[in-house]
């Protein structure tokens, strides 16, 4: 009987304590919040709730201490409190009885799951109508994502951020509304309002594709995509971080990855630039955090000078494009860089048989600020070697019966040497950023450099020809020999800087503040001594060429973003650009072609609104005004955008416009060489201010899964210039001209086209399908008075883009199909005696670009693996195979005169060309 009562007597003693246990923890979780926080790390946070709250935290210190929190809690239960206070920092948490909560990344936070988040709010609304502002943050590093699309789920309201990742959201119907947030690369996350939060501080984060739980949230599945076409008209978002899937020559490359993308040409392997829509390099705009950057080579364009590593995004508009651009006539294409790790220091390497990169991320001033440093360099491996070869033309030629040539490739301005000296030859480049940032204010300090140098000095070897003299004659044959010893320096590069202030004046008023400069820069010091000897004589002659370009542009710029009301937004700002470009072509150091020294001031002020009607119409008229010294001129530029959602997965599209370009890129056309360009200021005489009208019209149609599109597009071209010392000498020999200045032509022209584009965005296997039709036409009256194909015109061009995920390994392909481009041959040659007693040697040369080159096609193939954990960070290797199938795609031709022979030399791209990279990083 005692044992009895001892028995039921401790039995209901340790319910006892498992209920009073009970009743303690739901005491300490059942607590409510009220704190505020802003940018403090995580790691004090914890300390002040342990302190306030009696509550104990198990959690990893080092984590804690780079993670930031920025949110404002006013009477919320612990569990609730916890789940607002870690969204955006990919960690979770548990609750363990009877105060203790483990914090860690492994574990899941409440109401992440998809069945969570969608699920009406158990809470009531106490405000509706409001204005919601914030920023959008990679949850690892910090980063801040511009240009992220939110929109209010079950609404029409939404909004992108801007170009500092801050977004403000008129008339939010509730504060119990769900968000839907997403951007290219990163996972889409629902963030679920509550009346708690602070509606003008919201901070919410995003998880890189590569970097995702397998539980946490997807929507769509399609994030993982590298391109995105359906946003804007004309426009194309890409992902830096997705392009690893791509084959290259190296690491991943921005602008060879652009080249892919519909409306840009793909077949033009020589060179980085972009040919958009008919368009050359020179009339793209290219941005690096604000400052033009007038050069994207290296290594003669089979590498582009932007390191993957400091850039954040990239935003390319092919056309139409809005107001606040000018200053060109073909398309935008505007990166943002890195502004570097907030939350850790990172840091990172990564080798390719051309080159090798570093960059660190640095964070100071608990995290408020990041420095973020990258740099390249080249080194010359037998990969290397074998470019720089293909560049050059260092290789053996040939005869033939027909008294053509055949040689290695080399580019245009290049001399196809016969050398017995390898050529020395490197590049850099080095980006630096700074960042700053409070509660209202942005300010950052961005710095790029980037330069190449060859020197392809060289003792050319004996070489035997055979051939008639020049014009039918004589039948005799003459043998002879002849040997050169050239000169030959190059460099040419970048630099530019930026100075960026912005702020956040009110929840709907925005303006960024920014200086910046820029210097492109070409040098080139080419001689040559050639030695004769025909029969039983011997002749010499020296020739020889300097190039000397330099660009100077200093620029102030303020923007300023209005939201005057939803789907309502006023962008508007003014700005200043000063130019200094000299120019200076000599020959046989005695006669100067051509020399210009332009300076000029280019002011001006711009205006857009931007309109959202009945939940289905998007207009955004605008006004951009400029005023030219040099001219003494205003240019007027209306602009205009269109979209209409006549279904929720149907777009119709339509924009115009007019733009002005006043920095000219001139093409020198050379016959026997290969043209080269240089850069010079308009005058509005022998060099026109370019203006071009832009119509585009199209159609958009996108699901979940796939996006299919259609664009057609017209430019008009006027103020188009060449120049060309072809008309000096006139058909007999004589001189007709000194005035090397009036050997700048110019003309008009015409671009129009179609493009399709089919793209699939989910699914271990991605990519899209593009064809484009189109046509480029000049008219420059000199040539004649019918228009001519332009050098750059390719009627038809597929592009297939894809890539394929499986577990850790992700595969890629592209193929490239274009027609055969227009060149102009020589019919005829003859040599004319100079002043200074040596000779040069000219053409008689066919109608302009009558002639086509073959059609260009290739397959590159690559394979990459991710390494989860080495060396204590992550890495990256990656094999890619270049023209699989070792197509002998012709890249111009070469035209020599040699004794009055003509000798013709096809000069080809890479035929197959294998290469490895690998990248690792500590985070």
């Amino acid at each position: 009987m005692h044992l009895r009562i001892i028995f039921v007597n401790l039995i209901g003693f340790i319910f006892l304590i498992a209920f009073t246990h009970e009743l303690v923890a739901q005491g300490v979780f059942d607590q409510k919040i009220k704190t505020r926080y802003y940018e403090e790390p995580l790691s004090l946070v914890l300390i002040n709730l342990e302190i306030n709250y009696q509550i104990k935290f198990e959690y990893d210190k080092e984590k804690a201490r780079k993670t930031m929190i920025s949110t404002r809690i006013i009477n919320l239960p612990i569990k609730e409190a916890m789940a607002v206070m870690l969204q955006g920092t990919g960690l979770g948490f548990e609750l363990k009885a009877p105060n203790t909560i483990v914090i860690s990344k492994d574990l899941e936070l409440p109401g992440e799951k998809l069945e969570d988040v969608l699920k009406p709010s158990e809470l009531e609304p106490e405000r509706t109508d409001f204005t919601a502002s914030g920023i959008i943050r990679d949850v690892e590093s910090g980063e801040t994502l511009p240009y992220a699309t939110l929109k209010v789920v079950g609404s029409p309201i939404g909004t992108n951020s801007n170009n500092d990742g801050w977004f403000t959201l008129l008339k939010v119907p509730s504060d119990t509304s769900l968000l839907q947030v997403s951007y290219i690369g990163y996972r889409t996350k629902h963030f679920r309002l509550t009346p708690d939060l602070n509606m003008e501080e919201l901070i919410i984060g995003l998880s890189p594709i590569n970097r995702q739980l397998d539980e946490v949230l997807i929507v769509g599945a399609n994030e993982d995509q590298m391109m995105k076409a359906s946003t804007g008209i004309s426009k194309i978002s890409v992902s830096p971080a997705q392009l690893v899937s791509i084959p290259s020559l190296g690491e991943k490359d921005i602008f060879r990855s652009l080249q892919l993308l519909p409306g840009v040409s793909g077949s033009n392997e020589s060179s980085s630039g972009l040919y958009v829509r008919g368009g050359t390099p020179d009339q793209n705009l290219v941005l690096f955090d604000g400052f033009t950057v007038y050069h994207v080579d290296h290594l003669f364009g089979f590498f582009s000078a932007f390191n993957s590593n400091a850039i954040k995004d990239v935003q390319l508009y092919k056309g139409g494009f809005e107001s606040k651009y000018g200053g060109r006539l073909s398309s935008v294409v505007d990166i943002t860089g890195k502004d570097g790790n907030s939350e850790h220091v990172n840091l990172g390497a990564g080798i390719s048989l051309l080159s090798a990169n570093a960059f660190a991320e640095i964070p100071f001033a608990k995290g408020k600020g990041t420095i973020l440093v990258a740099g390249r360099r080249s080194f010359q491996s037998g990969f290397y070697n074998n470019l720089l070869e293909f560049s050059d033309g260092d290789s053996d030629t040939g005869t033939g019966d027909d008294n053509t040539t055949t040689t290695q490739p080399g580019p245009p301005g290049g001399f196809r040497g016969f050398a017995s000296v390898e050529p020395e030859s490197w590049f850099y480049d080095l980006n630096a950023k700074a960042t700053y940032r409070t509660e209202k204010d942005i300010y950052s300090f961005s710095f790029y450099n980037g330069k190449d140098h060859l020197d392809n000095s060289r003792y050319a070897d004996e070489n035997t020809f055979r051939g008639g003299p020049f014009g039918g004659g004589n039948t005799e044959n003459t043998n002879f020999s002849f040997s050169q010893d050239i000169i030959d320096n190059s460099n040419w590069g970048n630099t530019g800087a930026s100075l960026k202030w912005s702020r956040k004046w009110n929840n709907k008023l925005y303006s960024s503040l920014l200086a910046s400069g820029s210097n492109y820069f070409s040098y080139r010091d080419r001689g040559v001594q050639l030695t004769i000897e025909r029969d039983s004589t011997t002749e010499e002659r020296n020739t020889g060429t300097i190039e000397d370009n330099n660009l100077l542009d200093y620029s102030l710029k303020w923007d300023w973003e209005w939201q005057l009301a939803p789907n309502h937004k006023m962008s508007f700002g003014s700005f200043g650009s000063a130019f200094d470009i000299q120019y200076d072509f000599t020959q046989n150091d005695t006669t100067t072609i051509l020399s210009r020294n332009d300076q000029g001031l280019l002011t001006g002020t711009y205006l857009q609104i931007q309109s959202g009607f009945w939940e289905k119409l998007m207009v955004t008229p605008g006004i951009r005004i400029n005023y030219f010294g040099e001219t003494g001129k205003l240019y007027y530029e209306p602009r205009l955008q269109a979209q209409w959602f006549p279904h929720k997965n149907l777009k119709i599209k339509a924009a115009a416009g007019r733009y002005y370009q006043f920095a000219n890129r001139i093409i020198r056309e050379d016959i026997s060489q290969g043209s080269r360009d240089f850069w010079i200021l308009s005058d509005g005489n022998s060099v026109p201010v370019g203006v071009s009208d832009h119509l585009i019209v199209g159609m958009g149609y996108e699901t979940p899964n796939y996006l299919f599109d259609v664009e057609a597009y017209y430019k008009s071209l006027d103020g188009i210039t060449e120049y060309s010392t072809r008309f000096v000498l006139n058909g007999f020999g004589r001189e007709s001209s000194l005035d090397f200045e009036e050997n700048f032509y110019n003309g008009t022209g015409v671009a129009k086209g179609i493009e399709l584009l089919a793209q699939k965005k989910s699914g271990k296997l991605t990519g899209w399908i593009s064809y484009t039709l189109g046509e480029v036409a000049h008219q420059f009256d000199v040539y004649g008075d019918k228009p001519f194909l332009a050098s750059h015109n390719t009627t038809h061009e597929l592009k297939i883009v894809s890539t394929y995920r499986l577990g850790k390994w992700s595969f890629g392909g592209t193929f490239v199909y274009a027609s055969g481009k227009p060149y102009t041959a020589p019919l005829g040659a003859y040599s004319v005696e100079l002043l200074d007693e040596n000779t040069a040697d000219h053409f008689a040369v066919s109608s302009k670009n009558s002639l086509f080159l073959p059609d260009y096609h290739r397959l590159d193939l690559s394979a990459n693996y991710d390494f989860e954990r080495f060396l204590g960070g992550k890495a990256t290797a990656g094999l890619s195979l270049f023209n699989v199938y070792n197509r002998s795609n012709v890249w111009y031709k070469e035209f020599d005169v040699i004794d009055g022979v003509i000798l013709e030399t096809d000069v080809n791209f890479l035929g197959f060309t294998p290469s490895v990279y690998f990248t690792w990083t500590l985070k």
